[in-house]
């Protein structure tokens, strides 16, 4: 069934499964662009974990947080970076590919399932857009992150040109 819908269709229906409000989380905390655009090229700027403007999943992979907890807050993160790229376009069909996808966890020394954590996110990526959404990833350790997010998610996309 998911391959008749469009992406945006699945956008709004994961959205809807997650308890994800699209419209409400479209902000940022500071004097940067969340996204900039450059010819066919979407650079969007590290999206961590927030809702209802409060952030999900605080704390540190591996201490206070699960894998589980992490990959959720990955999920919420890449819909907040998705949701910027409609914002930008109008639609999610105009993604002609993910170029690049970086994924920091802010995890304990010895937490080593980084690769999993990130999949939360790529496997946003992957329902939502489909083929277009196969990308590069690098995924991060890091000892802290903006407002005690365990997640931080940034992208750079192409979009049709047409876009």
């Amino acid at each position: 069934m998911t391959e008749r819908m469009t992406c945006d269709e699945r956008f709004i229906a994961l959205a809807k499964e997650l308890n994800y409000d699209i419209n409400g989380e479209n902000t940022v905390g500071g004097n940067y662009a969340p996204l900039v655009r450059h010819h066919d090229e979407l650079y969007i700027s590290g999206m961590v974990p927030r809702t209802e403007g409060k952030i999900q999943y605080p704390g540190r992979v591996g201490l206070e947080l699960t894998l589980k907890d992490a990959q959720a807050a990955a999920s919420i993160s890449a819909m907040r970076c998705l949701a910027f790229i409609v914002d930008a376009v109008g639609s999610l069909d105009k993604v002609r590919a993910l170029l690049r996808v970086t994924v920091y966890v802010k995890s304990t020394p010895d937490f080593v399932d980084l690769s999993e954590v990130a999949n939360g996110a790529s496997d946003v990526f992957s329902y939502v857009l489909g083929d277009a959404g196969r990308h590069t990833r690098t995924t991060v350790g890091v000892y802290q992150l903006p407002k005690n997010a365990a997640i931080e998610v940034d992208m750079i996309a192409a979009v049709h040109p047409s876009a």
